[in-house]
């Protein structure tokens, strides 16, 4: 076990480039378990902030030059492993020409209802200018994480009511059960013939 205090130095010293990775891979989770972390006091609200809302604006754009440069070719292709059925593609597109602005901060605050990738991915297939994508992005954004912060934050308080000894793991366990209620939320939505 000699190793294991420094694995938690390494662990200490670069929580924030994992939390920018994090928030890049599965955003919405890790932005609540950085609340709690936040709650509890292993990270400052500004790094931790900061490194979410990168994490999730790079992650955006990464969707959004699929789109640019992959286009119908590459959803057609390996859309199914996204959940970016050509159905759902299609009733994003249709709605998107007219719409593309409220759809992107809509998409953005409400976690795409289940649309998420597609949104981003068709922004980028229409040429939505990039600049306005970025900064309806970019506003979002910064409502979006610090909201999922602040529940992340004040769910902390749970643990005032769990033995210490637990704390840990239901400090982990809590933002997943809330991520996955809200991704349960979004496949019902997806049912949903809009």
């Amino acid at each position: 076990m000699e190793w294991l205090p420094a694995i938690i130095a390494l662990l200490e010293q670069s929580k924030y480039p994992l939390i920018f990775v994090g928030s890049f891979i599965e955003g919405s989770a890790v932005m609540m378990t950085t609340g709690l972390l936040w709650h509890i006091g292993t990270v400052t609200f500004w790094p931790a902030y900061i490194a979410l809302l990168l994490g999730d604006i790079i992650a955006d754009c990464c969707w959004y030059a699929v789109g640019y440069f992959g286009g119908r070719r590459m959803v057609s292709r390996w859309g199914h492993f996204l959940e970016l059925t050509p159905e759902i593609f299609e009733k994003v597109e249709r709605r998107f020409h007219r719409y593309h602005t409220r759809i992107l901060i809509i998409s953005k605050l409400t976690m795409g209802l289940g649309f998420a990738t597609a949104v981003l991915t068709v922004a980028g297939m229409l040429r939505v200018p990039f600049w306005r994508f970025f900064v309806i992005n970019l506003l979002g954004g910064i409502v979006w994480v610090l909201f999922l912060m602040v529940v992340g934050y004040y769910a902390g308080n749970l643990l005032n009511y769990i033995p210490k000894n637990l704390q840990i793991a239901v400090a982990i366990a809590i933002p997943f059960v809330l991520f996955f209620g809200l991704r349960y939320v979004n496949r019902a939505l997806k049912k949903i013939d809009w």
